[in-house]
């Protein structure tokens, strides 16, 4: 079945996987014996050439990169296609999706290389290692700086913040059933408002003109009123569910450079989200993928990784360079959840979120 079609009949996350996991793509570009090592991962996906180049020279493979949009996206397509993966290694499951990835059997066994140098709070699969934690960083609502000051307006800096009448039809947030950071923003009003709460939390914010898009670039880079990679955004909503280091990203990308981030964090409602990735299950280079996760987690790569992905390494000792803590600290106070109260809500809060918000 044609993979396109395929993801058509999926509507949302996890609805009809089972049905349709035989669909698959033959073009993996590696196999038992092959010199290249193929990883499927998200659009956010980057990393110096030099560090790929280091990688390829020491470990004799090459490397090939297959972007599948969002996350949540790009997780839903790796499950639909298990049973004839386009590549070898996947990252960019986050813990937000993590449960599904598993119970799904996406993922075989494999304990990396230098395992023990990453911290024990980010090893969520520690008893079966189908899954090596990569990178951490947090969804928060992020503001445009110009707007605020403009309008004489403080930005908002917490959950209840984003209900009043003041910021009405200022926010726009992902599709939790799409999206990787809207389903992290859903499940951080879960975290501060309870299992019933968030709902009630919802539907105050869908009253006060909260608007929902399907992807973090459609939000950001089209609805986001603050300025997008240095270049002026055409959105008008100067609230966006975005990252904690967004800011600091907006300061490097731009010329010149600014003295200060264009945009700002509302740090009370942020969520801790950390990333990994796995080998495949039925990996056509599993020797290569293998190589590769340990390159992951080595300390070349954690290093290369803030101003690259914008996100923090999980190996001890990995230094964060000067600017990406300047303009974008991790939350001192995120939301968390643990991966069984995920696993055991996620798809009836998706479902209950949608009809509430986009009914």
């Amino acid at each position: 079945m044609n993979i396109n079609k395929c993801l058509a009949a999926v509507v949302g996350l996890g609805l009809g996987l089972g049905t349709l996991s035989g669909c698959g793509s033959s073009d993996s570009g590696s196999g038992a014996g092959s010199k290249t090592v193929t990883l499927v991962s998200h659009d956010s996906w980057a990393a110096s050439k030099s560090v790929i180049a280091a990688f390829e020279k020491e470990s004799g493979y090459k490397v090939r990169v297959l972007k599948d949009g969002d996350a949540g996206q790009a997780v839903n397509k790796a499950i639909l296609t298990k049973d004839n993966p386009q590549g070898d290694v996947f990252f960019g499951v986050d813990n937000t999706l993590l449960s599904r990835a598993l119970d799904n059997g996406l993922f075989q066994s494999y304990e990396a290389k230098g395992l023990d140098t990453v911290g024990s709070q980010y090893r969520l699969d520690a008893a079966k290692h189908r899954v090596t934690p990569i990178d951490y960083g947090d969804i928060c609502v992020n503001y445009d700086k110009k707007y605020f000051t403009e309008h004489r307006l403080t930005p908002p800096a917490s959950f209840a913040d984003l209900v009043k009448p003041e910021y009405k039809n200022l926010l726009v947030t992902e599709n939790a059933s799409t999206s990787s950071p809207g389903l992290g923003f859903l499940l951080g009003t879960a975290a501060a408002y309870g299992d019933e709460g968030w709902q009630g939390y919802w539907k105050k914010l869908t009253a006060n003109g909260v608007k929902v898009v399907d992807s973090w670039e459609q939000a950001y880079d089209e609805e986001f009123s603050g300025s997008a990679g240095g270049k002026k955004a055409g959105g008008d909503r100067p609230l966006v569910v975005s990252y904690a280091s967004s800011p600091p990203a907006e300061v490097i990308y731009a010329d010149p450079r600014p003295k200060t981030a264009p945009t700002g964090v509302a740090t009370g409602t942020c969520f801790r989200q950390i990333e990994f990735a796995g080998l495949l299950s039925n990996a056509g280079n599993t020797k290569g993928g293998k190589a590769f996760i340990d390159f992951l987690i080595g300390k070349k790569f954690q290093e290369d990784m803030p101003l690259n992905m914008f996100v923090y390494p999980v190996v001890k000792g990995a230094s964060v360079p000067a600017e990406f803590t300047e303009y974008g600290p991790a939350a001192k106070d995120p939301e968390t959840m643990a991966p069984a109260k995920i696993a055991a809500n996620r798809d009836q809060w998706v479902k209950s979120w949608t009809s509430l918000v986009l009914k």
